[in-house]
């Protein structure tokens, strides 16, 4: 017999304060763009929604200051490119999440390219004192180092990044909706163990039963003890046009609401970002509108 589903409810507890940080960061990835992600979700009403679900305090940090590619303190690094500068505004990123969170404040990050989760994931931990679960949906395991990169871009080692550097632990850590791994991150997920659900286990389990084998993995660390790391890419292009390194057979739309509304009834979620959103190669702001529905189904807004 089926498990039910966690049943929609009228007195989740919501945030007191949420932070909007925004990080416009392209340097990660070689297609520009998703600099402007932050503006376009902010366009897409996030704080009209955040209000109307009730929320009483919102507080915009306004955007980090991100040197572009072109000036000179955005200097590449062999095999893992602009580094440094991308270290550099981590940091401050992950200063002002960590205040955030002692503050009372729930973050939420826009991004900007995935590497800005080096920084998020910093914050949390030393807010926190402890690891966080790590829910990642993405297409892409984002789990290379530089030694394993065929591109160089940073977007795709922020997973190895903080794995190494202690802020995420593996027994804590699941990577959803991935359809596009290199050769080399299979083998590094298998060799480090990290829990990873492909599209197609997603397609033969269905997404309720994904997100509650992640709960099980992720929550074990109490209320606000989960960061939600959300690459528009992990979602179908049909659905979500508008993104960095777009890969067909992803999540439907239902299915990443469902993942969000999923993780809102287990109370554990402390923060989250979301990444990769690309106006110029959008339609009509869809995918930012998607975007700001997805951060909203995270927080507890339901149907009925």
């Amino acid at each position: 017999m089926a498990t039910a589903l966690p049943q929609p409810s009228t007195d989740r507890i919501l945030p007191e304060r949420v932070d909007v940080i925004g990080v416009p960061m392209d340097l990660g990835a070689d297609r520009r763009g998703v600099d402007m992600g932050p503006s376009a979700i902010r366009y897409a009403r996030l704080r009209e929604g955040l209000e109307a679900l009730g929320i009483p305090t919102i507080i915009d940090h306004g955007n980090l200051v991100v040197p572009v590619a072109e000036s000179s303190a955005a200097q590449a690094v062999k095999n893992a490119k602009y580094l440094p500068i991308i270290l550099s505004v981590c940091d401050e990123l992950s200063r002002i999440v960590e205040q955030v969170i002692r503050q009372g404040g729930f973050p939420i990050v826009l991004g900007g390219d995935h590497s800005i989760a080096i920084g998020t994931l910093a914050g949390v931990f030393y807010a926190r004192q402890a690891q966080p679960g790590l829910i990642w949906v993405d297409a892409h395991g984002d789990i290379n180092t530089p030694l394993t990169s065929f591109s160089g871009n940073v977007h795709g080692m922020p997973v190895s990044i903080a794995l190494e550097e202690r802020h995420i632990s593996v027994e804590r850590t699941v990577l959803v909706g991935l359809r596009d791994v290199d050769p080399p991150e299979r083998a590094r997920i298998r060799e480090l163990g990290v829990r990873a659900f492909s599209m197609s286990e997603i397609d033969r389990l269905g997404m309720e039963r994904v997100m509650e084998e992640t709960l099980a993995i992720v929550g074990s660390g109490g209320p606000r003890s989960v960061h939600v790391s959300f690459d528009m890419d992990g979602i179908d292009p049909r659905e979500a046009p508008g993104v960095g390194t777009a890969v067909p057979g992803g999540l439907t739309y239902r299915e990443a609401h469902l993942a969000m509304e999923i993780v809102a009834s287990a109370g554990v979620l402390g923060s989250i970002e979301v990444t990769e959103t690309n106006p110029i190669l959008d339609e009509g702001n869809r995918t930012a509108e998607l975007a700001v529905e997805l951060i909203l189904s995270a927080l507890g807004k339901t149907i009925l």
